[in-house]
């Protein structure tokens, strides 16, 4: 794992320029997780010990009180998912000159790979240590010795690393607060409950591969005078008020499905996906490198972008229209989202970002005519269809203007950081042989 990065991943294609595209048409037509007692692994994983350790992490962070609620569970991921390709890769000899490994190394290889996963995530999460070390146990208990030896040398090192490398990356920085100036624009707490804003230090983190969080910092959003803005208004006071009469029945059910942890949704795609694929431990640790250093370098690009500009929620642009300046837009005092709201600015789109950065990298795997299903912790029962990475990632950041705490301007700009930043993190990768 790097100082940044050190990983000697292959080059794929990506979608970025899809989505990006995907952005410019859409701009002109303006129209809880469940607590859990302990961590468990699913076992409908077919052998498949990289997304094993990932459905027990996805456990992880959806279990009330596993971690501190400053850190961010993307950081989670890429430091889990960075060790195990670095384990992977060690005991599978995978280096220039030796790139076909022996039927001992492959075994050696779920080995690593599951050492590398206990370590990183006992020391995250030491409270569960305990329920860790079983399924550590119980995946290695059916190798043979001198590849377990081998395998959990190989990942007990490349967890060292890789927690050693980001132990002074500013994530346990304790968060600044927040002062709003309350001008027209400017991000303040949102009603009902005016909770603190979070991650409010994210945007300062070190990156995993990005060179800083500002890499790709997109463009101010338009003033509050302008047209562009009025629309984008209009549009999510329409659609996205908790008693609209615009949105569709299965808009709503778009806004409602999408509203927990945008990462989660798109670690359990790639879990589907990759088990449907039949993927070997070493294909397997490969794109959930790239995926998950991708996210966490996302999350930390759009707090930058969020901090940098403070833009308001939709909730208090909506009632306090009458302080913006602009003859287009009109006061709502009583105006209720959908959703609730999150506790950060507006700029840009979180969901947005982060599906634009998992659909990059995903089709760059998987190409993007891949079949999967969503399901969704905070609307049980129903069941999203896909046939494409790319439409998901549209459709999730749509559901935020749906939900009525993002506007079109959030998702655009999220589409294209996120966009950006999966492109960085393939070619970065591609280019490290070190």
């Amino acid at each position: 794992m790097p100082r940044k990065h050190r990983t000697a991943i292959p080059r794929r294609r990506t979608v970025g320029v899809a989505l990006v595209a995907a952005t410019t048409i859409a701009a002109t037509s303006l129209t809880a997780a469940a607590n859990a007692a302990e961590p468990t692994a699913s076992r409908a994983n077919a052998g498949n010990v990289v997304v094993e350790w990932n459905q027990t992490l996805l456990s992880l962070v959806q279990t009330s009180g596993a971690q501190p609620a400053t850190i961010h569970p993307t950081r989670d991921f890429a430091i889990m998912s960075a060790a195990v390709y670095d384990a992977v890769q060690a005991a599978g000899h995978n280096r220039p000159g030796n790139p076909h490994p022996t039927e001992r190394d492959e075994v050696a290889q779920t080995a690593a790979a599951a050492q590398a996963a206990h370590d990183t995530l006992a020391t995250m999460f030491p409270s569960f240590a305990g329920t860790l070390d079983q399924q550590l146990a119980a995946d290695l208990a059916a190798i043979p010795q001198d590849a377990r030896t081998a395998g959990v040398q190989a990942g007990t090192r490349a967890a060292i690393e890789v927690l050693r490398d980001r132990a002074a990356d500013g994530a346990t920085t304790p968060p600044p607060a927040y002062q709003s100036t309350f001008a027209p624009g400017d991000y303040r707490p949102t009603p009902p409950g005016f909770a603190a804003p979070v991650f409010t230090h994210w945007g300062t983190v070190t990156p995993f591969v990005l060179r800083s969080g500002d890499q790709f910092r997109p463009t101010a959003p338009p003033a509050l005078t302008s047209r562009a803005y009025a629309a984008a208004i209009h549009e999510v006071k329409s659609l996205g008020q908790d008693s609209s009469t615009t949105r569709t029945a299965e808009q709503t059910t778009i806004g409602q499905f999408w509203s927990a942890p945008i990462q989660n949704y798109w670690n359990a795609i790639a879990d589907e996906v990759t088990l449907a694929r039949h993927s070997d431990t070493a294909s397997s640790a490969h794109m959930f490198a790239l995926l998950d250093l991708g996210l966490a370098d996302a999350a930390i690009a759009f707090y930058d972008a969020k901090y940098a500009y403070r833009l308001w929620r939709p909730i208090t642009a909506i009632r306090l229209a009458d302080t913006d300046g602009n003859p287009r837009t009109e006061a709502d005092p009583t105006w209720t989202p959908l959703a609730a709201t999150p506790a950060d600015p507006s700029y840009p789109g979180a969901h947005s970002v982060i599906s634009a950065t998992a659909a990059t990298v995903l089709t760059a795997a998987y190409g993007d005519h891949a079949s999967f299903t969503v399901s969704s912790p905070t609307l049980p029962g129903v069941t999203r269809f896909f046939d494409s990475f790319h439409d998901a990632a549209i459709e999730a950041g749509l559901s935020r203007i749906y939900a009525g705490v993002h506007t079109r301007l959030d998702h655009n700009a999220g589409l294209i950081l996120g966009a950006q930043v999966g492109q960085y993190t393939l070619n970065a990768l591609s280019d490290d042989r070190g």
